[in-house]
């Protein structure tokens, strides 16, 4: 039986191996999403990998968990943030997930994860892409959507293709 922890959704579970981890079960589709790194690629684990929704934990900066809301946070979009990597080509960037707050209306970025279902990001950017310019202007920030011309792009880092 799994334990509780005093983070309400948070749990330790153990593997039918008997290795311990630890996760959350995910506010809208229920599904139970283990943290570790090894697993999802990222330090961090804030989203479900299956239906892509987080919550809103921090407040002023990444990880500081200050949140007073702890709404749920649907994917609104992807952006990519544009870095110099000594391991990537120039035309590599690393793709993030744009999530907007239910409650107070915030909108943050976090990282892919390795185990993010790629056909839920696919159907994403194919989504968005349908009102990205009316959500792009609701925005005061320098998050920047991607958009239908950035399509060869979200081949190019989900599915390797675009050489």
């Amino acid at each position: 039986m799994p334990r509780e922890n005093k983070h309400s959704h948070w749990e330790w579970r153990t593997s039918h191996a008997g290795h311990s981890f630890f996760g959350f079960k995910c506010r809208v589709c229920q599904a139970y999403v283990p943290t570790l790194e090894e697993i999802s690629g990222v330090q961090n684990r804030n989203h479900c990998p299956n239906c892509l929704c987080s919550r809103h934990m921090d407040w002023m900066e990444a990880g500081d968990r200050l949140s007073a809301c702890k709404a749920v946070m649907y994917p609104v979009g992807l952006s990519i943030k544009w870095s110099h990597n000594k391991y990537a080509r120039v035309l590599d960037g690393e793709l993030l997930l744009v999530h907007q707050c239910t409650d107070c209306g915030k909108l943050s970025i976090n990282r892919i994860a390795a185990d993010d279902r790629p056909d839920m990001l696919q159907e994403l950017f194919h989504t968005s892409i349908e009102w990205v310019d009316q959500l792009q202007m609701s925005i005061k920030s320098d998050i920047h959507l991607l958009t239908k011309k950035d399509a060869w792009l979200i081949d190019r880092q989900l599915g390797g293709l675009g050489g």
